[in-house]
């Protein structure tokens, strides 16, 4: 493990208004987190874990605090500046796969190389599809992948990247246990193997226990 900060967070708070006024999702949290690190943020439905990591990934605002990536303000970027940071630093794996159905598993790996302009993105692609066990589906798309195949594409789209931070939200929640204990593995697997910091929000107590450290969150408040 690295021991220089990758990502920094300062009293970061996320409040919304409804109908009965302002209510407060996050409550000032602060942590830092090193390189090359695994770390699991726990807690119970509604507490608050997929808004930290949405404000983590720079995909929605906080009301107040900081988060800093490699050092570089997060929030002290315009949308389009944010937008490019996470194409170089960060990979995302979601629970519901987040796969372009019209573009086979090939093309999805692909997609993020293409954006930030790689010419060898089908190569790099296929590669990492091999590492995953997808060797033989290049050419398939989502529809016709069960769902832990479509979960591999997924990492590999996420990894192909080699991004120093990768955010996974609640990866396995729609697969089997079995089929989720095998993408678990292969996702701590390519974490080790790449060196990457990675960032998992889970409701299960044993992947939480693979990562090296916790983060519990309560009420919208770090408690542990």
């Amino acid at each position: 493990m690295s021991d220089s900060v990758l990502l920094e967070v300062k009293a970061l708070s996320k409040r919304v208004r409804d109908a009965q006024g302002e209510l407060t999702i996050l409550h000032e949290l602060s942590f830092s987190l090193q390189a090359q690190t695994s770390v699991a943020i726990v807690g119970a439905s509604g507490s608050g874990k997929s808004t930290l990591l949405g404000l983590l990934a720079g995909l929605d605002t906080p009301s107040s605090g900081s988060v800093r990536i490699q050092g570089q303000e997060l929030f002290a970027l315009n949308e389009d500046e944010r937008a490019a940071l996470r194409a170089q630093v960060m990979g995302f794996v979601f629970q519901s796969f987040q796969l372009l159905p019209n573009l086979t598993a090939l093309e999805n790996v692909m997609l993020p190389l293409e954006l930030r302009g790689d010419r060898d993105a089908a190569e790099q692609a296929r590669q990492m599809l091999r590492r995953v066990g997808l060797g033989e589906r290049l050419s398939h798309r989502p529809r016709v992948l069960s769902g832990g195949e479509q979960q591999r594409v997924a990492l590999a789209r996420a990894f192909v990247v080699k991004p120093a931070l990768l955010l996974a939200d609640e990866p396995t929640g729609s697969l089997d246990h079995a089929t989720g204990a095998q993408v678990m593995e292969l996702m701590f697997e390519l974490n080790r193997a790449e060196g990457t910091t990675l960032v998992l929000v889970t409701h299960d107590p044993a992947v939480a226990a693979r990562c090296e450290r916790q983060l519990k969150i309560e009420a919208g408040r770090l408690v542990a």
